[in-house]
């Protein structure tokens, strides 16, 4: 019988295009960092907590904050931005106090401030206090705060908080421990104390909490979308023998330099640390009472600082 022949399409037999070994690499290494990007608590292979990068970048597209240490006090400025012009500006709070000598501001997510500013206010007043009869030293908050901030982590069912602190507040100094006892009668020579104190260093006091858990002390920093411009700027102006008028006038001028639209006293925040305002009392004639040395700065006494620029 006559056989008819039949013809193979031979491309129907070629292999499916999956690309070259490079794409094939690139897709495999993109499908890992994405499996990455979900854990909180597994490191990628190039050493990081993915989780944490993209809190970092919330703090980073931020509203712009900054923070100043002076000799005799500490200025935090921020710019007040609303997402509308029919927002109530004065309902809008960037800075806020925690103890009466105590403030903080913030850059990145406002929700996840508030919750921190909560717990720090509670630690503080409820606490602390209730234990040694006075507010924790600045160092002792930023610890506690930044304790929080580095177990969201670590912990499962949580995320970081996507926003980074500026902790500025003064502190009251402690005298040394001598390290010597004195001489006693027909002894030639001093003997080690045996004294535990530490010494306890007081005045202003400028902390930076990011939401990796590390905290570190400042002479002035920014955080924000323009904080390396900010950075930058400031690192021209400081110098150690500032005064706390001089350092508002620099916050201004730096903020001037990184922000756009007008600056008013709508649209500017401040808040300063310096001698105790004993105008805000509330209470007069209680013996030994000081005022707070943390304030914010009244929308009028900021235009007067805008005027004098």
């Amino acid at each position: 019988p006559r056989q008819t022949s039949r013809t193979t399409n031979s491309s129907s037999l070629d292999p499916p295009n999956i690309g070259t070994v490079s794409e094939r690499s690139s897709t495999a290494i993109a499908a890992m960092a994405d499996r990455y990007s979900f854990s909180l608590t597994t490191f990628s292979p190039s050493g990081k907590l993915v989780q944490i990068e993209y809190a970092l970048n919330a703090v980073n597209q931020g509203i712009t904050a900054l923070g100043i240490k002076a000799t005799n006090g500490i200025v935090l400025a921020t710019e007040k931005k609303s997402s509308s012009p029919l927002a109530d500006q004065s309902s809008v709070d960037k800075i806020s106090n925690i103890t009466p000598n105590i403030g903080t501001v913030y850059s990145g997510m406002g929700p996840d401030y508030r919750v921190l500013v909560d717990r720090a206010r509670k630690v503080s007043h409820t606490g602390y206090k209730r234990i040694y009869n006075e507010y924790p030293p600045t160092r002792i908050l930023v610890q506690d705060v930044a304790r929080v901030m580095q177990e969201a982590t670590q912990s499962a069912g949580v995320r970081p908080y996507g926003v980074s602190m500026l902790v500025a507040g003064w502190d009251e100094g402690i005298e040394p421990e001598d390290d010597v006892e004195a001489l006693v009668e027909g002894e030639t020579e001093k003997k080690p104390s045996k004294k535990t104190g530490g010494i306890h260093k007081g005045g202003p006091m400028l902390y930076q909490v990011d939401p990796t858990g590390s905290y570190f002390p400042w002479k002035a920093t920014a955080i924000g979308k323009s904080a390396t411009k900010a950075k930058t700027f400031l690192e021209k102006r400081y110098s150690e023998e500032l005064e706390l008028e001089d350092a508002i006038h620099i916050a201004l001028l730096t903020l001037k330099d990184n922000i756009e639209g007008e600056m008013n006293g709508d649209s500017i925040e401040i808040g300063i640390v310096g001698p105790p305002a004993d105008h805000l009392l509330g209470i007069e004639g209680v013996e030994g009472a000081t005022g707070p040395r943390f304030r914010k700065l009244t929308p009028q006494e900021i235009e007067d600082y805008l005027t004098s620029l």
